[in-house]
């Protein structure tokens, strides 16, 4: 195969990833990262599963996910829906926030939960994401359960 560019170089990194630096998972970011199951949690029929294995906790509303969070030791995140334009605007205003990892990347974002969103922004963002699934289901499905956001 012929050399095509820097894209095929030993130890090329695209500049986006040089931004977010991998982190271990410290008391502060476990916190985080309980504080985000907890809030998930909250949210009215939202539900636990681990389809993907242990490792992934799954919150749905309505047997629809809205939100991934990953199991202690690995990267501290967690992918939400969002609004593709909002989404644009969050990957260029945060570091930590990226285009969902292993998802859509027009309609989810992934957030590192590194301090470089500050938590109102997050919860805010749980809350959007729980809001978007909501609105998806039907209304039998979705039953007397309203839109949390504000």
């Amino acid at each position: 195969m012929a050399h095509v560019g820097p894209l095929f170089d030993e130890g090329f990194v695209p500049e986006r990833a040089r931004e977010v630096t991998p982190l271990e998972a410290t008391g502060e970011t476990r916190e985080e990262r309980e504080r985000v199951r907890r809030t998930c949690a909250s949210m009215p029929g939202a539900q636990l599963t681990n389809p993907f294995g242990p490792t992934t906790d799954v919150y749905k509303v309505g047997a629809k996910m809205f939100a991934l969070v990953g199991a202690d030791g690995d990267i501290p995140r967690v992918n939400l829906k969002c609004d593709p334009d909002y989404a644009s605007y969050l990957v260029q205003q945060y570091g930590g926030v990226t285009p969902g990892y292993h998802m859509n990347k027009r309609h989810w974002i992934t957030v590192t939960l590194d301090a470089s969103v500050p938590w109102e922004v997050l919860e805010e963002l749980i809350t959007v994401s729980y809001d978007l699934v909501l609105a998806s289901l039907t209304a039998r499905a979705r039953g007397d359960m309203a839109p949390r956001r504000r």
